[in-house]
């Protein structure tokens, strides 16, 4: 009998599921903490799991199709590679969240005909000062998918300067946009790093339990490409992870309805019709990148099961963007958990299990914190012996190269608290809770319900955002940010099609959610590994999802 094999890699957790194709049914299940530090970690004891909870043998895996939010998750939480964005012709300069946008002369008409010579003597002088501080290069040149040399002679000049991935929007992007085009090959450049040490690890991961049969990556459109496409077009896995839940989801649900997926970092939400996603009209866009990259129409809000609740002046509450380590699983990584508090005593860093004595050493902040784990950013800044260091860039650095970890109170632990899961030990997370709670003068169970119901709350926007953004664009986006504390209006939603809820979170808060909107919510079997096993079935049917016009 032959079988696939279905993984999903989540920013918490990393999902796999073994399906039988003949008969379409999911034979076995597979959960485990993905390992930010080294993902193979994570991949190799989800596949143990599932293995050995089956009959299967690795002579029997005829393929082994995979998903993930990495990408996503390192544009919602600023990661990836610090990128040099070089916009060549004459264009208006715009804003991206890239390390640094250069603007040079040159360009092409929309004839393909040079509208003037490439500044190369600029870029050289450019390129020399930028090449210490960044990990990657994006090249946009003005009409490029008519003449694309302007973008390759740069390309070109950055393989002979600073020999570091290079991604030229002419590889990606036919339309018209200049924006948005920049951004698609901003966002492959800025993933390319993810996706190599991701597929990297996948391959390890196989090669340890013998898999030799074919791997596929999922990508945003629901198609699926190889592993040596994924990583030379890193962007095109923006929304895999949710394109593979769209998928799961449209199997439970002949008719129009939402699927939403609220895992640990994020909450995806895509629309579904007669059973089948729907791609975006215009191209993918997440958080404050606008692109051309072709994917599942979605949401993405960050706020999910491990987002970060902190208290900001006067004790306001804020939940999100940021993902922790929960407290309920930080273990002796949280310490005495007497540390939290507001503002920057809000979270706590430690030194990641990838980093020993001998590495921190070489860095005063990881031998700080090798010496004091944990520690809060309040108190790394007021100490003594880092006290000439940049601590706030220093320390996003250490995130982005994994070297470091963070914990905090986040919507588990809240969960955890109130005794509505039995996942992790809640002895950590009361505490933390309770000293929040003292801060703003409330009992420890009042305050657990005040974060699960602004959880709730916020993933109600993110649905309210979604839907409405699909009529009426981002007019209404000043309106949603305040209608639940307007002073001469009292709002009320109902949406007329149902929710289908899906991630390790989703049976959590989504059922007063749906109460909050007047309408219902299902949890189709495997919802929790609902990802994985959209990605086994794209074995079966790799042709992707079909574009359609939007409902």
């Amino acid at each position: 009998m032959k079988y696939h094999i279905g993984i999903d890699t989540g920013g918490t957790s990393t999902d796999a599921v073994l399906v039988d194709p003949a008969r379409d049914l999911v034979v076995a299940t597979a959960k485990t903490p993905t390992t930010r530090y080294r993902l193979s970690d994570g991949i190799s004891s989800v596949l143990s799991k599932l293995l050995s909870g089956s009959d299967a043998s690795a002579a029997d895996i005829d393929g082994l199709a995979i998903s993930t939010t990495l990408a996503t998750n390192s544009v919602v939480e600023n990661k990836g590679a610090r990128v040099a964005l070089l916009v060549i012709g004459f264009v208006k300069h715009f804003k991206l969240p890239v390390t640094a946008v250069i603007y040079v002369k040159g360009g092409h008409s929309i004839t393909g005909k040079e509208e003037a010579p490439l500044e190369l003597e600029y870029l050289v002088e450019t390129l020399e000062k930028l090449k210490s501080s960044v990990d990657a290069y994006a090249v946009c040149s003005t009409m490029s998918m008519k003449n694309p040399t302007h973008e390759l002679v740069a390309e070109k000049a950055i393989s002979l300067i600073d020999p570091k991935p290079v991604f030229c929007s002419h590889r990606s992007s036919s339309e018209a946009g200049m924006k948005e085009r920049a951004a698609t090959a901003a966002l492959h450049a800025k993933l390319m790093p993810v996706m190599n040490d991701f597929i990297t690890s996948v391959t390890a991961s196989m090669k340890q339990f013998n898999l030799n049969c074919p791997l596929a990556i999922v990508t945003g459109n629901g198609s699926t490409i190889t592993a040596e496409q994924a990583i030379k077009q890193s962007g095109q896995t923006i929304a895999s992870g949710p394109a593979c839940t769209a998928l799961f989801g449209g199997r439970s649900e002949n008719r129009q309805a939402l699927v939403v997926d609220i895992g640990g970092t994020t909450t995806d939400i895509a629309m579904v019709t007669a059973g089948n996603p729907i791609l975006s009209p215009h191209g993918c866009t997440i958080g404050s990148w606008a692109t051309h990259m072709e994917s599942v129409d979605l949401y993405t809000d960050g706020i999910g099961g491990d987002s970060l609740v902190s208290l900001g002046p006067k004790n306001t509450l804020t939940i999100g963007p940021d993902r922790v380590i929960p407290l309920c699983i930080s273990g002796s990584n949280a310490g005495s958990v007497d540390w939290i508090g507001p503002e920057e005593k809000g979270s706590a860093l430690f030194l990641s299990p990838s980093i020993d004595k001998s590495r921190a050493v070489k860095d005063p902040i990881l031998l700080f914190l090798a010496e004091n784990t944990p520690a809060t950013r309040y108190r790394l800044k007021r100490s003594p012996e880092l006290k000439t260091i940049p601590i706030t860039r220093r320390l996003e650095q250490l995130r982005r190269k994994q070297n470091i970890e963070e914990t905090g109170f986040t919507p588990t632990d809240a969960l955890c608290v109130l005794g509505l899961t039995d996942f992790g030990e809640r002895d950590n997370a009361a505490k933390g809770g309770q000293r929040l709670a003292k801060q703003m003068g409330i009992s420890l169970e009042t305050f657990c319900r005040n974060v699960k119901k602004e959880t709730e709350e916020k993933i109600v926007s993110a649905i309210l955002s979604y839907v409405m953004n699909r009529t009426w664009g981002n007019s209404i986006a000043p309106f949603l940010s305040s209608y639940k504390n307007h002073d001469l209006l009292d709002t009320r939603f109902r949406l007329k099609i149902p929710l289908i809820g899906t991630g390790a979170a989703a049976r959590f808060f989504l059922p007063a959610v749906a109460e909050k909107l007047s309408t219902s919510v299902t949890f189709p079997k495997f919802c929790d590994v609902g990802s994985a096993v959209g990605a086994a079935s794209m074995l079966r049917k790799p042709a992707g999802i079909k574009k359609r016009n939007s409902p």
